[in-house]
C-alpha cells in the first residue's frame, strides 16, 4: 500500500450505525480528498459505563463502506483477538492507539499476532510524554516483520494542560521524525485538540513542521456522536479545513532554494556554535560558584537568587519578542545543568 503526501485519514471517531458509517464514508469520498477512512469498533474508555464501541459486528459495515466508495480502511486494535477480527474482514491498515502504545505488553500483544502478516500499522505516541514507549513500540511492531509502519502523533497528557485536551509537546514529535525520517509521520489534530474550534491552527502547524499528512475525525451528525462528539466536524467542514491548508513547498532541492536556505542555515550554525561556547562559559562560572559555596557551607539551590533572575529574562524577553514560555523552558533545562555541575563540586 502506497502512502501518497499529502495523506488524509478521516471517518468517525466510533461507529454507530451501518447508516453512519456508510453515508459518512460517501460524504469524505465526495470531497476527493480522503485516502483512507477511519472508524472505531472497540474504544478503550477511561471508566466504566461509558461507550466503549460496537463491537465486531462494525466490522462488516466498514467493509460495506469500502465497497461502495473504494476508499481502503483502519481500525484501531488493541488485542490479538481484535487483530484477528480485522484481518479477517479485510481491513487495510491496523493503528496502535496511545493507550495501548503506553502498555509494552498490549503492544507485544499485538506484536505477536501480526507475525508472518502483511499489513500497514501506524503507531500513535503513548498518552504520557515517553519518548522511549513510542520508540519501544516501533521496534517490537518492526521485529513482528512490518514493514509498512507510520507514526502518529496526537498529543500527550501533562498537568497543568488547559488549551488542549492532550499537549502537542511538538520537541517530542520533532525528535521522534528526526530519529525516523523515513516513516511517514501523520498528525492527529482531533485528539490534540478535543474541540473543533483549534482544528485548523494545530493541521497548519503540524503541516508547517513537514508531518506527511493529517488524522482528523469526522461524523455526519457530530454534535450527537456517541463519543468525542466536541472534536468531530462534518465532512464538507473537513474540505473547507483541508481547502485553507497552505501547503509548504517541500521541494529544496533547485539550486534557488539551496542557495537563499544555505546562507540563513550558516548564520544559525554560527549562531549555534557561538550559544554553546557562551553555555560552556557559564558552566564553568556555576563550578566556581560551587567551589565557594563548597568552601563556605552554602547550599546549592538558592531560590530568591533563581527568581530575581527570571525576572530580568521575562522581562527582557518580552521586550525583544520571545515568548515567556520558551524562556522558561529554556533556562530551567540550564538551571539543572548548572545545579549539576555545582553538586559535582560539592560532592567531590
Amino acid at each position: 500500500m502506497q502512502f501518497k503526501r499529502p495523506y488524509i485519514i478521516s471517518g468517525p471517531c466510533s461507529a454507530e450505525t451501518e447508516e453512519q458509517v456508510i453515508q459518512t464514508a460517501q460524504r469524505l469520498a465526495a470531497t476527493g480528498k480522503i485516502n483512507l477512512f477511519r472508524a472505531g469498533i472497540w474504544k478503550p474508555r477511561s471508566r466504566p459505563g461509558q461507550f466503549e464501541g460496537i463491537g465486531i459486528k462494525g466490522l462488516p459495515w466498514l467493509q460495506q463502506a469500502k465497497k461502495i466508495t473504494g476508499l481502503p480502511i483502519a481500525v484501531e486494535v488493541a488485542t490479538a483477538n481484535q487483530v484477528e477480527q480485522a484481518l479477517q474482514h479485510d481491513i487495510d491498515v491496523l493503528w496502535i492507539g496511545a493507550r495501548t502504545t503506553v502498555n509494552p505488553f498490549s503492544v507485544q500483544e499485538v506484536a505477536n499476532a501480526l507475525q508472518g502478516v502483511s499489513i500497514p500499522v501506524f503507531i500513535k505516541n503513548p498518552i504520557n510524554p515517553d519518548l522511549e514507549l513510542w520508540i519501544g513500540a516501533l521496534e517490537r511492531v518492526t521485529k513482528a516483520g512490518i514493514k509498512n509502519i507510520g507514526l502518529i502523533h496526537r498529543g500527550f497528557s501533562a498537568y497543568g494542560n488547559i488549551q488542549y485536551r492532550n499537549a502537542p509537546m511538538w520537541h517530542l514529535a520533532i525528535e521522534m521524525k528526526r530519529r525516523n525520517p523515513d516513516l511517514l509521520f501523520i498528525c492527529d489534530p482531533s485528539h490534540i485538540c478535543g474541540r473543533r474550534d483549534l482544528l485548523q491552527s494545530v493541521a497548519q502547524k503540524s503541516i508547517d513542521l513537514d508531518y506527511d499528512g493529517l488524522m482528523i475525525e469526522s461524523h455526519i451528525n457530530p454534535d450527537k456522536a456517541l463519543s468525542d462528539a466536541k472534536q468531530q466536524i462534518t465532512p464538507e467542514k473537513l474540505n473547507d479545513l483541508l481547502n485553507n491548508i497552505i501547503w509548504r513547498n517541500e521541494n529544496i532541492e533547485s539550486e534557488f532554494y539551496k542557495t537563499n536556505l544555505e546562507k540563513y542555515r550558516q548564520q544559525i550554525n554560527h549562531l549555534d556554535d557561538e550559544l554553546i561556547d557562551i553555555l560552556a562559559q557559564r558552566m564553568k562560572v556555576a563550578e566556581q560558584i560551587g567551589q565557594f559555596k563548597k568552601d563556605n557551607n552554602i547550599t546549592i539551590l538558592q531560590t530568591n537568587r533563581w527568581n530575581e533572575i527570571l525576572e530580568k529574562i521575562f522581562e527582557k524577553g518580552e521586550q525583544l519578542g520571545l515568548s515567556k514560555e520558551f524562556l522558561s523552558q529554556y533556562f530551567d533545562a540550564v538551571h539543572m545543568e548548572s545545579i549539576n555541575h555545582q553538586n559535582k563540586i560539592m560532592n567531590k
